[in-house]
């Protein structure tokens, strides 16, 4: 076992880096906390550039030769292969981790995840390269997820470790702001280009812009993250391997169940994550393609209100608890797949109020989804197990989510989709409850 950590614990570039940005004051949690939105907000918006395009450009651009359901569905099927990709992801990178260190995994992954976003842009459709362009789609597609793997940085768990005891789940629900961040970014550039061009100048060149812009922001969130990382504290906490990277098969034999648990707790966070962003938006578009502007509209109103449920989240989380406030999320989610059809099919006043409040019950849920499970870990294994949970939680809550949703509802109507939701909420309040078991059983 100590064989597997006699790897340097960081580069000796690292080492010089953080001598050099060593000053009077140090690394304030003010400045952690912006370098991690300004990081998972990168990281989604390139996440959620891809999900717009599925339902508004994909389908006739890559996928003709199939009715519209059918493209939108393909073109879920390949937004899958990152989630997919993600836990291949982190063990590749866990090993450039600690063969060259954080800034080195870093500038990797955040490479690779703005030009494989970035790449897609300068794609041809199906009419010229033919299947080519599919298999190219994908590729970058994969390459998206592996290098959001790549992006785990620890910077979360820096802030939870800088947080005051009775300020966890306000801290816990800083780097969820990313999400609605990244999605208003990526739906108001898409907005703005629908608006502003045709139909045909769209699906031309103008969807293209917002996967361009990828790389840019990408640079910028490498550099807002390399600052906190080439710090003395960042250092002194990697040193001591509360920020150090252990290998998976030690961490699964030490800590498999907090994994197992983990994985499964945000479940029914993670199925309407999807349900209330990118499910919705296919729906609509498919059933009135020129309704896509108005709904993207309406959903950045929602991201708003999804900002402001993240942020009651943590106030809600620091008096009740993070696990409790997880599972008054769950049963939320649980009372609201029973209105969620009828909400969605009840017009344009219907969609409005079915955006609004998921989006909100989203944040008061998403907002603590992240540290609640993953606060178990020791400090040894928090790192890799944190991003490991995160990867399988995805993957699994949130992977498949719009493909199967669009799939239940074209086949069986929308109140297919509640009973989805619903046992994405039963999921999470089990593993919760197999979680307060366990710790009940150490305390004896």
């Amino acid at each position: 076992m100590a064989q597997e950590f006699t790897v340097p614990t960081s580069s000796g570039l690292e080492r010089d880096a953080r001598r050099m940005h060593a000053d009077s004051h140090g690394v304030r949690s003010g400045e952690i906390a912006l370098g991690v939105v300004i990081g998972r907000t990168s990281e989604f918006f390139d996440f959620f550039v891809y999900a717009i395009a599925s339902v508004l450009v994909f389908p006739q651009l890559f996928f003709p030769f199939v009715d519209r359901l059918t493209g939108v569905m393909y073109a879920f099927a390949i937004f899958a292969l990152a989630f997919i990709a993600r836990p291949i992801g982190s063990v590749i990178f866990g090993m450039i981790d600690r063969r060259f260190g954080r800034g080195a995994k870093l500038t990797v992954a955040l490479f690779l995840l703005g030009g494989s976003t970035a790449a897609m842009s300068f794609l041809p459709g199906y009419a010229v390269a033919g299947p080519l362009a599919i298999w190219a789609l994908a590729a970058f597609r994969i390459g998206q997820g592996l290098a959001l793997a790549g992006a785990w940085d620890g910077l979360s768990s820096l802030l939870a470790l800088n947080a005051p005891e009775n300020k966890r789940g306000w801290y816990a629900m800083i780097p969820q702001l990313g999400a609605p961040f990244g999605f208003m970014l990526a739906s108001g550039l898409f907005a703005y280009f629908v608006a502003s061009l045709g139909s045909a100048d769209f699906l031309d060149w103008g969807w293209r812009y917002p996967f361009f812009a990828a790389f840019a922001i990408n640079v910028v969130a490498l550099f807002a993250r390399l600052r906190i990382v080439a710090t003395e504290e960042y250092g002194a906490l990697f040193e001591k391997r509360e920020l150090r990277p252990s290998p998976i098969a030690s961490l699964l034999r030490a800590e498999g169940g907090n994994v197992l648990i983990g994985m499964f707790a945000p479940l029914a966070t993670f199925a309407m994550f999807h349900l209330v962003t990118v499910f919705p938006l296919s729906w609509v578009a498919l059933h009135d393609s020129g309704q896509a502007l108005t709904f993207l509209r309406i959903e950045l109103v929602g991201a708003v209100v999804g900002v402001l449920g993240i942020l009651a989240s943590g106030w809600i989380a620091d008096r009740i608890n993070r696990q409790n406030q997880l599972a008054l999320s769950a049963l939320l989610i649980g009372g609201f797949s029973l209105l969620a059809p009828r909400l969605l099919d009840g017009g344009s006043v219907g969609q409005t109020i079915y955006v609004v409040v998921g989006f909100a019950i989203l944040g008061l849920s998403f907002g603590q989804a992240a540290g609640t499970v993953s606060s178990r870990f020791s400090k040894r294994y928090r790192y890799t197990g944190a991003a490991l949970t995160s990867d399988l939680s995805w993957l699994i809550g949130a992977g498949f989510a719009p493909l199967a949703a669009l799939g239940l509802a074209s086949v069986w109507g929308l109140p297919a989709i509640g009973l989805y939701l619903a046992s994405g909420s039963i999921a999470t309040l089990v593993a919760l409850t197999l979680d307060r078991n366990r710790q009940r059983k150490a305390l004896k």
